[in-house]
C-alpha cells in the first residue's frame, strides 16, 4: 500500500503543464452546479491564463493528488482602504468532483493565506452561494460573513455585469 501525496504548487502560468491544468480544473468546477452548471466557453479557455499571466496581483494554487492536478485557488490582490494594507480576495477555490473531502481545499487556503501574509495583506476574503457545501470548510478555516456591526447585518455580495 503506497501513502497518498498531496502537493500544494503555486503555479507558474509560463508552464505549459500547469497552465493546461488551471484550464481543465477550472472548466470542470464551472460545470458543476456551484460553479454555473456549464462549461467554459472555449474562447474564455483559450484566454485565462495568458490574462492571468498579465496581472502581477493574481496568484493561482494548484493542488495535486499523486502527482494529478485536482485543485486550484485563483486568488487576486487588492487594497482596504480602512487598513491602507493589501488584501487577498479568493475568486476561485476548486477541487474536482473526485478528490473532495480529502484536504485539498484546506491546504490550498493555507498556501493562499501564506502568500497573503508574504505580501502584507491585513485579510483574505472570498465569495460564495450559501448553499454550496464548501460553506463549512471556509469556516473551519476561519471565514465569517462580514460584518461591522451586528445591527447594521452582513454583507452581502452583488454584481453588475457591464457586457
Amino acid at each position: 500500500m503506497t501513502a497518498t501525496a498531496l502537493l500544494i504548487r503555486r503555479a507558474d502560468y509560463a508552464d505549459p503543464e500547469q497552465a493546461a491544468a488551471i484550464v481543465d480544473i477550472l472548466n470542470e468546477y464551472a460545470k458543476d452546479p456551484m460553479g454555473g452548471g456549464e462549461a467554459l466557453p472555449r474562447e474564455v479557455q483559450a484566454r485565462l491564463v495568458p490574462e492571468l499571466a498579465k496581472r502581477p496581483w493574481a496568484v493561482t494554487v494548484l493542488g495535486y493528488w499523486d502527482g494529478e492536478p485536482v485543485g486550484l485557488v485563483n486568488a487576486f490582490e487588492g487594497f482596504s482602504s480602512f487598513a491602507a494594507q493589501p488584501l487577498i480576495y479568493l475568486h476561485d477555490v476548486a477541487v474536482n468532483r473526485s478528490h473532495r473531502g480529502r484536504g485539498v481545499a484546506k491546504a490550498m487556503l493555507t498556501e493562499v493565506e501564506a502568500i497573503a501574509r508574504e505580501r502584507g495583506a491585513c485579510k483574505m476574503t472570498l465569495e460564495v452561494l450559501s448553499g454550496n457545501p464548501a460553506v463549512r470548510v471556509y469556516d473551519q478555516f476561519g471565514f465569517k460573513p462580514y460584518a461591522l456591526d451586528p445591527k447594521a447585518g452582513t454583507g452581502q455580495f452583488m454584481q453588475k455585469w457591464l457586457r
